[in-house]
């Protein structure tokens, strides 16, 4: 199929009147050579009819990805349109112009899991996969080669049919498959820091069944970056690669670790730092968890519109800070707004090596 025909059909507002006159009438034939090396219909050179565009493409011996990319240029021009295009992945990152002796970098894994369920005490891991890579300090940017781990594995039960769904993993898929361990624990020595879109899911996952990944710091890609004051409407992965022009295939864990690296090497929407360099600053910094204890019964429903979520099995209302900053800010609006009298809450704090697992921080009470 003519590709500058489809363009025309679907897209009559981008037609130009070569387009359509080629639609419409042959060509006249042309006497004066031109270099283009184009033949008119008597068999001699023709030279381009004033006013051709891109769209109309080199000539049916050129018609293909050249036309399409031509296609695709203009409707990127046309304010009726954004475009977006399949996310390639990146096997190599260009080394800075100038790169000294001082020159600090920090090696990262982005990670991703496929998993049978949500629950990391029953579910198990049917999908690993890892993505690693240096980062320059400076700039946040990744340079060199990315270093590629992707592997199924039997979880020894069925693949529920919504996971065969989302996912495309069967269970003859994974029948008798399992998970290198000597490749992950080279693929982690010298790592410095785990990135996750959404490590709250990932990390459980991994350290039930890899408890080297307990030892090391991570960050959330999901969590540490508020994507809300940062213009995104969603901090869903698939959004916030479409917020960039692309689309890929997601549910697959290798293509989700390609799809976050992209997005996170871009700058963020407000500076012009990248979301890389946002998440190596994050995991220097502890978060906190801040139990509301005692809340009274009453508050509850303030608790809530504030983002507060109710532990069922401590019986405490709990909210997550990513800064002393705004832990301050949040023990003064208790005091005022909640308990309106002398009170003393629980405050949990978490670094980069207990972020996002199921393992607890250091608590320590806080008068109000």
């Amino acid at each position: 199929m003519n590709p500058n025909a489809v363009a025309l059909d679907l897209f009559p507002e981008l037609a130009v009147p070569d387009l359509a006159q080629k639609r419409t009438a042959p060509k006249k034939p042309k006497t004066t050579a031109h270099s283009s090396g184009k033949k008119s219909a008597n068999g001699g050179p023709h030279a381009p009819e004033s006013g051709e565009s891109a769209i109309a493409g080199q000539g049916a011996a050129d018609r293909g990805t050249a036309d399409w990319e031509a296609i695709a240029q203009q409707l990127e021009s046309h304010p009726d349109y954004r475009l977006l295009r399949r996310l390639k992945p990146r096997l190599d990152w260009p080394e800075p112009d100038a790169v000294g002796s001082d020159i600090e970098r920090t090696c990262i894994v982005v990670l991703d899991t496929e998993t049978t369920g949500l629950d990391a005490t029953r579910e198990r891991i049917i999908e690993l996969a890892m993505l690693r890579v240096v980062v320059d300090n400076a700039t946040g940017l990744p340079v060199g080669p990315v270093t590629v781990y992707d592997e199924l594995e039997d979880p020894g039960k069925p693949i529920p049919k919504e996971v065969v769904a989302l996912t495309g993993i069967t269970n003859s898929d994974v029948a008798g498959r399992q998970l290198d361990e000597a490749k992950i624990a080279q693929m982690l020595d010298g790592v410095d820091l785990v990135i996750a879109h959404n490590a709250g899911f990932d990390r459980p996952f991994v350290e039930s069944r890899l408890p080297a990944f307990a030892h090391l710091p991570w960050s959330c890609s999901f969590a540490d970056i508020d994507w809300k004051a940062q213009g995104r409407s969603s901090a869903k992965l698939e959004n916030l690669a479409q917020a960039l022009g692309w689309f890929y295939d997601a549910h697959r864990a290798e293509m989700d670790c390609h799809a976050l690296l992209a997005v996170l090497a871009a700058p963020l929407p407000q500076g012009q730092e990248s979301g890389l360099a946002k998440l190596l600053a994050a995991a220097q910094q502890p978060s906190y968890r801040l139990q509301a204890t005692n809340a009274p019964f009453e508050a509850k429903d303030l608790l809530k519109s504030r983002s507060y979520r109710w532990n069922a099995e401590q019986r405490v209302w709990h909210t997550r800070l990513t800064s002393e900053t705004a832990l301050q800010e949040e023990l003064g609006w208790l005091k005022d707004k909640v308990y309106q009298r002398p009170a003393v809450v629980q405050v949990e704090t978490l670094d980069a090596v207990t972020k996002y697992s199921s393992r607890p921080g250091k608590f320590a009470p806080r008068a109000l």
